[in-house]
């Protein structure tokens, strides 16, 4: 049923055949039949109205979900966890699109948030931002990471000062990973005797690899690594750790799927 009384629609199909220029309906004293042109607007006319529909329907959707898409900043060693807990998320989300990228430095982090490449990262940068929320998700412990003939494969914990003379290999200025080795040293009385300088933990160990010097790493992104050809030895020193966060704009809308998504993260290590 139209709604509508039949001298207004018959009014009205002959307001569109004129604004037209074309027959749409023939009519006699007994009958009234649709042109071929007719048909052709009728068809046409039911595609729009079917896309009306389905326009009108996902902006219902992405008023309620947001749009079905995910976009994440990580650091290397999140790669031990994160795909888990995206696995769970993928299950319940089939539909959401997945970015991931590398934001590795400080200044990286800050501006993919600020330029809204990301919902949100997974840094172990603490961000003194006044638009970036900044939570810690967990602690993690820094390991040295030795060649497999090196002399201090003999010793089961290794003290700072033993670590004094050796090669070192470190992340550039700008990584916090840098900043917390250095405040170990510096708290022992220590100058490391810094050899190179990379921005990637890979690069790190594969200098190592190569006997070119020792390192310190994340104790996640050594332990969970398939590769096994250098050494991991503890190291007797306070607070030899460091923290990562979760950030992301405050000021910024986030949709409810990017939302689950940290509740998830959060929840994933409320339970270990």
């Amino acid at each position: 049923m139209l709604h509508v009384s039949q001298p207004s629609l018959s009014m009205a199909i002959k307001k569109l055949e004129k604004q037209l220029g074309l027959i749409l309906f023939e009519r006699n004293t007994r009958d009234m039949c649709i042109t071929k042109e007719g048909k052709v607007l009728y068809h046409e006319a039911k595609k729009l109205l079917f896309h009306f529909e389905h326009i009108s329907n996902e902006m219902t959707r992405m008023k309620i979900q947001g749009p079905l898409e995910l976009s994440i900043g990580l650091i290397e060693s999140t790669m031990f966890w994160i795909p888990k807990v995206l696995a769970t998320y993928k299950k319940e989300h089939t539909d959401v699109r997945v970015t991931i990228l590398e934001k590795l430095s400080l200044n990286d982090v800050i501006e993919a948030i600020q330029n809204l490449d990301i919902h949100l990262a997974i840094t172990n940068q603490f961000i003194e931002h006044e638009t970036i929320e900044t939570v810690p998700i967990y602690n993690e412990k820094l390991v040295a990471l030795l060649p497999p003939n090196h002399h201090l494969v003999q010793k089961e914990i290794i003290e700072m000062d033993d670590m004094a003379e050796e090669s070192f290999i470190v992340c550039k200025e700008g990584f916090q990973t840098r900043n917390d080795i250095l405040i170990a040293f510096k708290k022992s009385a220590i100058k490391p005797n810094i050899q190179f300088e990379i921005e990637r933990f890979e690069t790190a160990y594969n200098l190592v690899e190569a006997g070119l010097g020792i390192t310190v790493v994340p104790e996640n992104y050594v332990t969970h690594s398939s590769r096994n050809n250098c050494i991991i030895r503890n190291i007797y020193a306070p607070n030899i750790s460091r923290i990562v966060y979760l950030a992301y704009d405050k000021n910024r809308y986030l949709p409810p799927l990017v939302i689950k998504f940290i509740n998830q993260v959060q929840a994933f290590f409320n339970t270990r």
